[in-house]
């Protein structure tokens, strides 16, 4: 290794990718001590990763580890490590796990054996053989979303009143999970047409600069903007997150509520409404619902795109697809009698 000029120290190792790297330079540090400038500079090497990633990528050093691996490993020891899961595995999990450990060499300045040609080679190879259908959450359909509603209508309940507001907003602002339960009262703005809900930071804006969703008011028996305003009345809640957790008392909580709530609540409610297919069901649901319900109704490309967030056509053009696999098949000329 290259040595560094006398007024430029090292941080600490640290193990976990994505949290820091290596070697932070700092001008004029003495004596090894870390100062509020390398403090400073930690948390932003840490904030150029996603909480998610780090989570993921924790999670599969943690795996290799406990398989018996240790960091930093080898070519002979990656292949066997593959090999060993092969069949265990799902292809996608596995190569999120190789770039993990990729990721964890390169941060610790150590070669990086994932991009040996053998070891690219072989994943290949395990991916042609064992690759599945990636699974997709059935999306709910605007008539479900309805018949969810109107069952919450008929419960006095505060947690349908809750529940109601969430399964709402969800849906019609195309919200993943972690963005609808960090929203809070100071993002909400009440218009004459309806309601913006400001997101500072979602999946696709890492920068933070912010997205905007406008939802109107519904003159049907969905309205996302009402149901909001009767849980906050309800609630009297007025600041901070929105969507809390109620205890067994029915008392409403101060802490939001945990992003996987959102799954439980929805196959709950699901369920509950006499809908079929609730395993299928998941938060996601709600993102898929609106997409394919919103182009059944006649809505452009570019406003469920913006409405959903996506940043790539190409996901959105998926959901499409599966909308349109029977309005729009080849097989109706076919299949449709003669006159």
């Amino acid at each position: 290794m290259n040595s560094l000029p006398e007024s430029i120290q090292l941080t600490d190792n640290i193990s976990e990718p994505g949290r820091s790297t290596r070697a932070v330079l700092l001008p004029g540090s003495q004596n090894g001590s870390l100062t509020t400038s390398a403090k400073q500079l930690a948390v932003f090497l840490a904030a150029a990763t996603s909480e998610n990633t780090r989570r993921a990528y924790r999670s599969a050093i943690r795996h290799f580890l406990e398989w018996g691996g240790l960091l930093p490993t080898d070519e002979a020891s990656l292949v066997r490590y593959m090999a060993e899961h092969a069949g265990k595995l799902n292809p996608r999990t596995l190569s999120l796990r190789i770039t993990a450990l990729s990721q964890w060499h390169k941060h610790q300045g150590f070669p990086d054996p994932c991009i040996h040609p053998n070891v690219r080679k072989i994943l290949t190879g395990i991916t042609r053989v064992h690759a599945k259908p990636k699974k997709k959450a059935r999306a709910l359909a605007i008539e479900e979303l309805e018949r969810i509603v109107l069952y919450l209508s008929e419960q006095s309940d505060i947690r349908a009143i809750r529940n109601s507001a969430l399964l709402q907003i969800g849906f019609f602002g195309g919200f993943r999970r972690s963005e609808l339960v960090s929203l809070r009262c100071e993002d909400v703005k009440w218009e004459a047409e309806g309601i913006t809900l400001l997101l500072p930071r979602s999946k696709t804006d890492q920068a933070g600069e912010g997205i905007v969703k406008a939802i109107p008011y519904g003159d049907s028996s969905c309205c996302p903007a009402t149901a909001l305003k009767r849980w906050l009345s309800i609630s009297g809640v007025y600041s901070g997150a929105i969507f809390r957790r109620i205890d067994q008392w029915k008392h409403v909580g101060e802490q939001a509520l945990h992003a996987n709530s959102v799954n439980k609540i929805l196959t709950e409610c699901a369920t509950a409404a006499g809908l079929d297919y609730v395993p299928e069901f998941s938060s996601h649901s709600l993102r898929r619902g609106m997409a394919t319900s919103a182009y059944r109704a006649g809505a452009s490309f570019r406003d469920i795109k913006r409405q959903g967030g996506w940043r790539f056509d190409g996901t959105v053009q998926g959901y499409i697809e599966d909308a349109d696999q029977f309005k729009e098949n080849a097989m109706h000329s076919l299949l449709r009698q003669k006159k």
